[in-house]
């Protein structure tokens, strides 16, 4: 794939001087799921290498919830973003040639996905969602994935109305907050997302969990794991489909390299350890696509 994407750059190369033309900025917009600073911190050194490598100004985006992206790419306003499975379903739904699928992370093991993680506060005495019932519950953002999309219908299928089996039912805003917030003692439980490899102590090798505990917002000690659910796809890296090609070509081809050229960087980009960036097909998201179509329907 490495050399395919070369040769797609090399191709674009005679074209590229006119098309890069086209374009006078590139924008990329950042989930959220941390705060603003930290999100711009984690991904200042991709955007440099984006910049570097386009030859124009180059700026991230990090609006306060999820649809700030989504719209962005819709409108175009946004070029680039690595989304969640949720937020790709969206967008699909909304417009299916706004984007572009491209890559998705591949973990330490080989697997391309990862989990929604219930979790609790380790002296709260709740060792499982049947011990949350009644508590205070977080989900993050009605368009995350592992945040709310997949642990609210699995739970819903188990446990009936969320709104009926917990105490009360919030969105934190993000998977940060979910995180702090529930360290904090704001919530009694709430799910958040990771790869599930490596040691919990670590907020495992990937993932919200990992990137927090790395920020030092949380002493994974003082939590504790109470539920996990079905194995999700990650979430894709997407573009802008009206971009010139070179433009693509280009983005895709530093991105899928950037484990092996600069690894402290992609470690930022992935929120953790990685093996890789791989190519991904609208195939790998139709089961969300369904699941988010039917979400959207019960809610019209």
């Amino acid at each position: 794939m490495k050399r395919l994407l070369a040769l797609l750059v090399a191709t674009t190369t005679l074209a590229g001087a006119a098309q890069a033309q086209e374009i006078t900025e590139f924008n990329i917009g950042i989930l959220g799921g941390e705060n603003a600073q930290d999100r711009l911190t984690s991904q200042e050194c991709y955007r440099a290498k984006i910049e570097a490598e386009l030859g124009v100004p180059v700026k991230l985006f990090t609006p306060a919830d999820y649809d700030g992206v989504i719209q962005g790419l819709l409108g175009g306003t946004l070029d680039m973003a690595w989304l969640g499975a949720s937020a790709y379903a969206k967008i699909y739904l909304t417009d299916p040639a706004a984007v572009e699928l491209a890559l998705t992370k591949q973990n330490i093991d080989g697997s391309t996905g990862y989990y929604s993680i219930g979790f609790a506060r380790k002296d709260a005495g709740i060792t499982s969602m049947e011990d949350a019932a009644g508590k205070s519950f977080a989900f993050a953002d009605p368009n995350s994935t592992s945040g709310y999309l997949v642990p609210g219908a699995e739970l819903t299928e188990k446990f009936g109305n969320l709104q009926e089996y917990f105490g009360e039912v919030k969105f934190s805003g993000g998977h940060e907050q979910t995180i702090v917030g529930v360290a904090n003692g704001d919530f009694d439980a709430g799910v958040s997302w990771a790869d599930g490899l490596g040691n919990w102590e670590d907020g495992y090798n990937s993932g919200a969990f990992r990137r927090a505990a790395d920020a030092g917002l949380v002493d994974m000690n003082d939590i504790v794991e109470i539920w996990r659910s079905k194995l999700i796809p990650e979430g894709p890296m997407v573009v802008r489909s009206a971009l010139p090609a070179d433009v693509k070509a280009k983005v895709i081809a530093l991105t899928d390299t950037l484990w092996q050229t600069d690894a402290e960087c992609a470690y930022g980009v992935a929120a953790g350890e990685a093996k890789d960036f791989v190519p991904v097909t609208h195939a790998e998201y139709e089961g969300v696509v369904a699941a988010r179509k039917l979400e959207e329907a019960a809610t019209n």
